[in-house]
């Protein structure tokens, strides 16, 4: 049997301690104790919230092969008799046994950071790297403290291609985590007013990101969005840390991944991308022009780690947007349908204005509306006022005529809105779910987007319960 890892080097690499009668290795990692698999062993990793040796009973039940634990947790445990491995600390024993599987990986390392689109460059990432070899990356959004050195420890030794999300919302965040991905390739999407609350300006966040820029290994590359205003100051940040290869995407006719045209439709859409002298012809199976912005620079990743762009390219005409992040559904009501696009993962400002174009590019049914249900922007501290009321102007270039919001916060751009758009205000969302839910009607595209924090989601959970998935017979509405 293949394992993930040996014991011994399990307990090699984690200068742990063996207690009871351990397995040979084990298949797999977990913090978890609910969705853990059998064969795995389980992290207790003390959180904020959950002290994970309070479950590890629950983990034995579950399958669990082995136990790691701390120390000074022993006494706590009990009677419990599981093999364990005992260790000073689970989440540092966890960092260095995620810093031994890079040691011993050949893998191409891609990293991804920036204010918007991490998660989406990753899995697209992802997607384009799948046909050309075996691809390990980050599962949702463990891009912190804890997420990025458990999806290292995850990363099987046959690894052709290792893609890691690296966030932060503090200065001094990403550094210690890039040091230990050491990425061949590292991308910052974007510099936008995400985590505003916690900086300045936009020059802090800037120099945030930058950090990314310092755990790459000799000879590495980082690819900036040379649309983006704080360019000039990531290729000065890039130039004084002696970063070999310094890349670019976007528009602009000076970058090496160039936006040479694009086309939008409310489903799909079709990137002209100039990649090595090369004008390639891109459908893409997502709509957005943000989501083909940052296509150019996942095809510059898969080619500075050897992957075959022609190849990457085609792949992208498959792409589904994920939960949260544009996933579209087409659901049934009053014996037609309307849509439903789910951005309700997260919001700032730049993120906000990419779904509220998105919204004005689709195209409703006959007699429906657009509909934007808004949620607060969390983390945006003194600027949270101007930024929301700001939420005017986009709304209004995009066509949107029927706004629904909710939240404090969201008080300041209903408060600016003509008296030509529909809104409907409440303070709290459940409130608007309650509304929401019954003012549907055929025809009608929604989309919702909010912070997570806000709780969003329930908005869209409850119509998706609601209403089932539009069938289309072929018939007219």
């Amino acid at each position: 049997m293949s394992f993930l890892w040996t014991t011994a080097d399990l307990l090699a690499a984690m200068q742990g301690r063996p207690l009871g009668n351990l397995p040979e290795g084990i298949n797999g990692i977990s913090i978890d104790s609910r969705s853990l698999g059998k064969g795995e062993a389980f992290f207790a990793i003390k959180g904020d919230r959950v002290d994970g040796h309070d479950y590890a009973g629950v983990a034995i039940a579950n399958g669990a092969a082995l136990l790691v634990v701390s120390e000074g947790k022993l006494p706590a445990l009990g009677r419990l008799i599981a093999p364990m491995v005992v260790v000073d600390d689970v989440l540092e024993a966890m960092i260095r046994l995620g810093c031994a599987a890079r040691d011993r990986s050949a893998a191409k390392i891609i990293a991804v950071t920036g204010s918007v689109g991490k998660t989406t460059t990753k899995e697209m990432l992802r997607h384009v790297l799948l046909p050309q070899g075996r691809v390990h990356a980050s599962v949702a959004s463990f891009n912190n403290h804890w997420g990025v050195p458990l999806t290292l420890a995850r990363m099987p030794e046959a690894t052709d291609f290792g893609i890691f999300e690296i966030g932060m919302n503090h200065a001094d965040e990403i550094r210690p985590l890039v040091k230990m991905v050491r990425p061949h390739v590292a991308i910052i999407t974007t510099v936008a007013a995400a985590h505003l609350g916690n900086f300045k300006d936009l020059a802090e966040i800037a120099a945030a990101k930058a950090e990314i820029m310092e755990g790459l290994v000799s000879g590495g590359h980082v690819i900036l969005n040379r649309d983006n205003d704080q360019y000039a100051f990531l290729e000065r940040q890039a130039n004084d840390l002696g970063v070999a290869h310094i890349h670019s995407f976007g528009a602009n006719p000076r970058s090496d991944f160039r936006l040479v045209e694009f086309a939008g439709g409310s489903e799909s859409s079709v990137l002209w991308a100039g990649i090595e002298g090369r004008t390639l012809e891109i459908p893409i199976g997502a709509p957005g022009r943000h989501i083909a912005e940052n296509a150019l620079a996942v095809l510059g990743a898969a080619s500075l780690v050897g992957a075959d762009l022609d190849k990457a390219a085609a792949s992208l005409f498959t792409l589904v947007p994920e939960k949260g992040r544009g996933e579209r559904h087409r659901l049934a009501v009053d014996g037609g349908s309307f849509a439903l696009i789910d951005e309700s993962y997260n919001a700032n400002p730049a993120s906000m204005r990419a779904a509220i174009a998105l919204l004005g590019d689709a195209e409703p049914g006959e007699g429906g509306r657009r509909i934007a249900i808004l949620g607060d922007m969390l983390e945006m501290g003194e600027f949270s006022a101007k930024v929301h009321a700001a939420l005017s102007v986009l709304l209004k270039d995009a066509g949107i005529q029927y706004v629904w919001l909710a939240g404090p916060e969201m008080a300041h751009l209903r408060d600016v809105l003509p008296e030509t758009v529909h809104v409907e205000y409440r303070e709290n969302v459940n409130d608007l779910k309650a509304f929401a839910i019954d003012a549907i009607a055929t025809g009608d595209v929604v989309m919702i987007k909010s912070s997570k924090g806000t709780g969003c989601g329930r908005i869209v959970a409850a119509l998706l319960e609601k209403y089932p998935a539009f069938e289309d017979t072929g018939a007219a509405e």
